[in-house]
């Protein structure tokens, strides 16, 4: 369960710290625009993601067991944390993320990480497509500038007020976000080592502000974001209070484990490297509470910004380390120039973000697949949508293993490197 900074840094040099700058600053970039687009689709402040990212990507680089691991808000978690904001308030999803860490510390010091390869791919791959049919109608209203009072958080509920309120739509909002996609494509295809994302953005953004277009912003909606990161505080604890919130912890930690030692997995193909599978989740424990102790959202490895870092030419953890200093930098400095970031491209940001994680280039794969396996995962994805994450994930994973019973000659799963 040692952290793999203790033993990258035994041979570190400045090559390799010159590598890890530019890797942490290129995903740093890349992380900016994402950490306020999952906040905002969360249901928080926007300045939550921006915590979360220094925060939990410190903890995960300085103590995971992974060399390029890159930690902070994913849009894993936009399902469960909106749900427990809208049922439990803010306070009560602060107090189950750091329950939620404590969990994970417990799981780590049992060595819980290794039991990872016996959760089915079907479940994985199915809970994480219904999150991203939930991710893409959530960002609709902005994408389109509709004018909604209050959008329910039920998936059937929500698609009827979306069509009630189409003659409210507005053309330069839609112009936006659809431009803002189109340019995160393109740069992706010519420049796939440029940041992207923080590029497309910045200038639909900036044009929105010079043509005077009628779009929200960050700063019309929210106001100022802060300048500084908030003072550390325990949140409020009770008895009644941590059982009414142990479902949720007990769901945060579950996709923190299973998100974070994907991506590591993920990291280990693109590198030929080994994590430690049980320091990582030792360091997921560690990044949500120290996230939470600051009011920030549940943290996890992040998949994307991990091949991003691997693709930036980041060779050890110090690069996670140079991605959270440059975005609390970032905050420092740059803070109010975040609040002229338009919505409708924050919308396309996480309408793109939301394609990729249902990773449409397997799903042939997936139709080839065994019926049991096609049964399960449809199974998951439905869950997921028109009920909830935790009856989504029991269900999913109770079934799955009752499968593999039954089929005691099936080896755990061979993960392949997703896009997400």
């Amino acid at each position: 369960m040692k952290p793999k900074i203790l033993t990258t840094l035994q041979e570190y040099s400045w090559s390799l710290f010159l590598a890890d700058l530019m890797a942490g600053v290129t995903v740093a970039m890349v992380a900016l625009p994402l950490s306020l687009a999952i906040a905002i689709a969360s249901g928080a402040d926007p300045a939550t993601g921006i915590v979360t990212a220094i925060v939990g990507g410190l903890f995960v680089s300085l103590l995971g067991g992974s060399r390029v691991q890159i930690g902070g808000p994913t849009g894993a978690f936009i399902v469960v944390v909106f749900g427990v904001i809208a049922q439990h308030g803010y306070d009560g999803l602060v107090l189950a993320t750091f329950m939620a860490g404590l969990i994970l510390l417990v799981a780590g010091l049992f060595r819980v990480g290794n039991l990872i390869s016996f959760v089915p791919e079907a479940v994985v791959n199915g809970f994480t497509i219904g999150i991203a049919v939930i991710i893409a109608t959530s960002q609709l209203k902005d994408l389109f500038g509709l004018s909604v009072e209050a959008l329910p958080a039920d998936f059937l509920e929500k698609l009827p007020a979306l069509w009630e309120a189409r003659a409210t739509a507005s053309y330069p909002a839609l112009a936006i976000g659809l431009v803002t996609i189109a340019l995160i494509v393109l740069l992706r295809r010519l420049a796939p080592r440029a940041p992207g994302l923080i590029v497309a953005v910045g200038l639909t953004s900036a044009a929105a502000m010079v043509m005077a277009l009628p779009v929200e912003s960050i700063g019309s909606r929210f106001g100022a974001l802060p300048s500084h990161l908030p003072m550390p505080s325990i949140p409020a604890i009770s008895l009644d209070r941590v059982l009414e919130l142990l479902p949720s912890a007990f769901v945060i930690a579950f996709l923190a484990g299973v998100e974070s030692l994907l991506s590591a997995m993920v990291a280990d193909k693109m590198t030929g490297g080994r994590h430690r599978p049980n320091a990582e989740v030792l360091a997921q424990g560690f990044a949500n509470i120290g996230s939470s102790l600051f009011g920030g959202l549940p943290a996890t490895g992040a998949i994307a910004r991990t091949a991003t870092n691997v693709r930036a030419g980041g060779k050890t953890p110090v690069a996670g380390i140079v991605h959270a200093l440059v975005i609390l930098l970032a905050m420092l400095v740059a803070a109010p120039m975040a609040g002229y970031l338009a919505m409708p491209a924050l919308a396309g940001l996480l309408i793109l973000t939301a394609w990729n994680m249902s990773e449409p280039h397997k799903w042939k794969g997936y139709l080839a697949a065994p019926m049991a396996d096609r049964l399960l995962l449809l199974l998951t994805l439905v869950l997921t949508v028109v009920a909830d994450l935790t009856v989504a994930i029991g269900v999913g994973v109770s079934v799955g293993l009752a499968l593999r019973l039954r089929r005691r000659n099936v080896p755990p799963a061979e993960w392949e490197t997703p896009e997400r």
